[in-house]
């Protein structure tokens, strides 16, 4: 049986994700962070990285920051997958692929390493 107080409790936490929102970049519109420069997106990214490792793993503000981090570089998966389009598998496959692997190497990233999660989500796009 459904009850209200489920969807209360989302409505309330999703609530708290916007009031509790950092504006990490306030002189950017981040209405759709896929549609960030190149440059903006590595700067972004580097900042949101850092913020993401200070943060506590499941907490609506590391949630906020580890999903803007897959937006903010899916134009690097669609640039990677656009390099294999000459291959035999269909574009929005080659897409997903490249999405898992962003999304892993954004999970697994250590700010303390010394490689970039773009190269090792390239490596799993191959």
């Amino acid at each position: 049986m459904h009850t209200g107080v489920r969807t209360t409790e989302r409505v309330t936490a999703r609530a708290a994700v916007e009031a509790d929102r950092i504006d990490y970049f306030p002189d950017l519109d981040l209405s759709v962070p896929g549609k960030a420069s190149p440059t903006d997106a590595r700067a972004m990214s580097k900042v949101l990285f850092a913020r993401m490792a200070e943060l506590e793993e499941g907490t609506h503000e590391y949630q906020y920051v580890r999903n803007t981090l897959i937006e903010l570089n899916m134009a690097l998966v669609r640039f990677a997958a656009g390099r294999f389009r000459t291959r035999s598998e269909p574009m929005e496959d080659m897409v997903q692929v490249g999405t898992i692997g962003l999304i892993k190497a954004i999970d697994r990233f250590d700010p303390a390493g010394e490689r970039v999660h773009h190269l090792r989500a390239a490596h799993h796009h191959r």
